[in-house]
């Protein structure tokens, strides 16, 4: 990684050390995590253990009304036992499905709605240090209303869906209100184009960190 002379970071491949994978175990196997524990090759030709949760990847969805409302959604997060303000999101649960379909495909499910704009927000990776769970998130504006199918069984039955005005949306990440990564990296993503700080790119635009090994498996 160097630092450009405009200030932009720009990857390089410098010639360092190769970390390379001397062996894998696979661990345990979920409906949607795998763990697995690789033996890596370490700068002075040691070997280290390092466990990888692997996960579909996912996709997410700032969606902006003609108001200048977002779209949130108020759902139950087992992990965190309570429920998180977020944006609506969905796993990218087949090893071909194109993200801009999956979030397509997550709004109406989620939220009853369709748009007519797509544009790529941001790319997060939730936590590098040990899963390679990924989210793609995009920004959907001329909304609509489409139908809705609320799936039963699981706690999206008790899905809330919620338009608040953005600039409020914005505090909330700022108050801790939202923590949820994606929702997070989405909302000031979108606040820094919305304000002209800093333009979308391409909704089809390559998606290098996009997790398969998991779907590959299923």
């Amino acid at each position: 990684m160097t630092i450009e002379q405009d200030g932009r970071c720009a990857g390089v491949d410098d010639g360092r050390h190769s970390f390379e994978v001397v062996s894998s175990q696979d661990i345990y196997r979920g409906r949607v995590i795998a763990l697995r524990a690789d033996e890596v090759r370490m700068p002075g030709d040691g070997v280290a253990r390092r466990e990888v949760v692997e996960h579909y990847g996912a996709v997410a969805i700032a969606a902006l009304d003609d108001a200048g409302r977002l779209v949130l959604i108020h759902q139950y997060r087992h992990p965190l036992a309570r429920r998180l303000w977020e944006l609506p999101a969905g796993l990218l649960d087949a090893p071909d499905e194109d993200p801009v379909d999956a979030a397509r495909r997550e709004l109406a499910e989620e939220t009853g709605l369709a748009a007519r704009r797509w544009d790529l927000l941001v790319d997060v990776a939730a936590s590098p240090g040990f899963t390679d769970e990924a989210v793609r998130v995009f920004l959907a504006r001329a909304l609509s209303e489409v139908p809705r199918e609320v799936a039963q069984g699981d706690e999206e039955t008790d899905l809330m869906v919620r338009r608040v005005n953005f600039a409020d949306a914005v505090g909330m990440v700022l108050a801790g209100e939202i923590v949820n990564a994606a929702a997070v990296a989405g909302i000031l993503a979108a606040h820094a184009v919305l304000t002209g700080a800093r333009r979308t790119r391409p909704a089809d635009a390559p998606w290098h960190d996009r997790p398969t090994r998991f779907a590959a498996r299923s």
